[in-house]
C-alpha cells in the first residue's frame, strides 16, 4: 500500500510539472506581456541594461551630458541621525559625496570655473564640493539623491549665459556712466570739505 501511494504521488507530481512546463512554453511562444512589465510601464524608455560611456554621451559635443563617473568621486557612508527605527546608529545609510572641482577632468573647464564662482562659499579649504544626503533609511536611495543633486548643480553651471539685448546693454552703459559721474562729484565734494577744514594761514 505504501509503495502504491508513493508511486501515485510521483505520477501526480510528474503530471503537474509537465503541465506547468507546457504552459510556460506556450506563454513564451506567444506575444503576451504583463501589465506591469517594463515595456508597458515605460514604453518610450530604453531597456538596455548597459550604461553608456562618457565618450558615447559626449558625441553631440554638449558641455555637460548628465554623465557623472562615480569612480571620480569620493563617497563615504556613516550612520544617520534622527528617526530611523532599527537602522539608526546601526547601518551606514548617510552618504557623503565629494570631489575636487578644480581637478575634475570629467567637467568642462568653463563649468568647473562657474561651479567655483557660484559655490565658492560652500567649498572646503581644499576646494572640495561636498554633498550629503540622509533623506531616507536606504543607503542606495541616499546615494541616488546625492548624485541627482550634484547633477542639478552641474546642469545649472553648464547653462549658457543669457544673451543681452542691445537695449539692455545701452541701459547698463548709461548706469555705469551715471555711477562714475556721481562718484567723481562725491570725490570733489569731499576734497572741498577737507580743504575748508584746514587751519587758516597766520601772517
Amino acid at each position: 500500500m505504501r509503495y502504491f501511494v508513493s508511486k501515485l504521488e510521483i505520477n501526480m507530481h510528474f503530471t503537474i510539472s509537465k503541465c506547468f512546463c507546457n504552459a510556460v512554453r506556450t506563454l513564451s511562444r506567444s506575444n503576451y506581456t504583463s501589465a506591469i512589465s517594463l515595456k508597458n510601464l515605460h514604453p518610450n524608455s530604453s531597456l538596455k541594461i548597459t550604461t553608456p560611456s562618457h565618450e558615447q554621451l559626449s558625441a553631440d559635443n554638449k558641455i555637460f551630458t548628465g554623465f557623472i563617473p562615480i569612480e571620480e568621486l569620493e563617497i563615504t557612508y556613516s550612520t544617520a541621525s534622527g528617526p530611523g527605527g532599527q537602522n539608526v546608529n546601526k547601518v551606514n545609510t548617510k552618504v557623503d559625496l565629494r570631489f575636487k572641482v578644480e581637478s575634475a577632468k570629467w567637467l568642462n573647464e568653463e563649468v568647473r570655473q562657474k561651479l567655483i564662482n557660484i559655490h565658492q562659499n560652500k567649498l572646503t579649504k581644499e576646494g572640495y564640493l561636498v554633498i550629503r544626503s540622509e533623506k531616507t533609511r536606504s543607503q542606495q536611495l541616499n546615494l541616488a539623491d546625492a548624485m541627482e543633486r550634484l547633477r542639478s548643480l552641474v546642469w545649472k553651471a553648464a547653462e549658457p549665459e543669457p544673451k543681452q539685448s542691445e537695449e539692455t546693454i545701452e541701459k547698463i552703459r548709461r548706469r555705469i556712466e551715471k555711477a562714475n559721474r556721481t562718484r567723481l562729484i562725491e570725490k570733489k565734494m569731499k576734497s572741498l570739505t577737507k580743504s575748508n577744514r584746514q587751519a587758516p594761514t597766520v601772517f
